[in-house]
């Protein structure tokens, strides 16, 4: 695997969730939404203070801990993805950690510059992009979201069920957006392939051994 694909590969990403990002930013007012293939798949414009799938960490100290931390993780992102592309690891754990970084890279965009660059989004509001003032300061921006796939709508779990007996579910909950696709594939990728994976470069490492049915004794001559 070269850098400069790689590179690629991440540029696409961050680019494509930054497009998709800013499309529902300036288009939808908070909770909007729209089908994509039906029902069970949609456009659901939702913000969150910065862990995936809408989680949040902490009020505002935590936002500003948890922005700092995907910045040192970006920056430490960087000098390891060339460490493995120097030490030729396998090409599909390079790609998992590449789009692990590009999906850090792009929700570290959001809660850098976006409350600087974007009007409040309301319920009655369509932010505008490049506003005079902004929604927020540095590092205070909102992750946006929009990717809801509820398979499952409108169930319940059967009254004999531990703890949840008789509440709704629904299958899948969480709305996320394309860098948490990206981390979450990368990790889950990760986990599946592992022994591929590391296998591959852990060969290299092992030192080459020759069997031989010759008899060493001190009459040998090594010259």
């Amino acid at each position: 695997m070269k850098g400069r694909n790689l590179a690629f590969i991440i540029l696409f990403i961050v680019l494509a969730d930054q497009a998709l990002k800013i499309y529902i930013k300036t288009h939808y007012v908070i909770n909007e939404q729209h089908n994509l293939l039906g029902n069970w798949s949609r456009l659901l414009f939702v913000e969150n203070e910065g862990m995936a799938y809408g989680m949040s960490f902490g009020g505002e100290f935590g936002k500003i801990l948890l922005t700092l931390f995907r910045f040192g993780a970006v920056i430490f992102g960087v000098w390891y993805l060339r460490n493995i592309i120097q030490k030729k690891y396998h090409s599909g754990f390079i790609i998992c950690a590449g789009l692990i970084f590009a999906g850090a890279l792009g929700n570290l965009i959001d809660s850098m510059f976006y409350g600087l660059i974007f009007e409040e989004s309301t319920p009655m509001n369509v932010a505008r992009i490049f506003p005079k003032h902004g929604y927020a300061g540095f590092l205070h921006g909102k992750v946006v979201d929009m990717l809801y796939f509820p398979l499952i709508r409108d169930a319940h779990f059967p009254d004999w069920f531990p703890v949840w007996g008789g509440e709704e579910f629904e299958f899948f909950r969480p709305i996320f957006n394309l860098a948490d696709a990206a981390i979450s594939g990368g990790v889950i990728a990760i986990l599946l392939f592992q022994k591929s994976f590391f296998k591959h470069h852990d060969n290299h490492d092992q030192p080459v051994t020759v069997e031989t049915n010759a008899v060493v004794n001190d009459d040998v001559q090594v010259q």
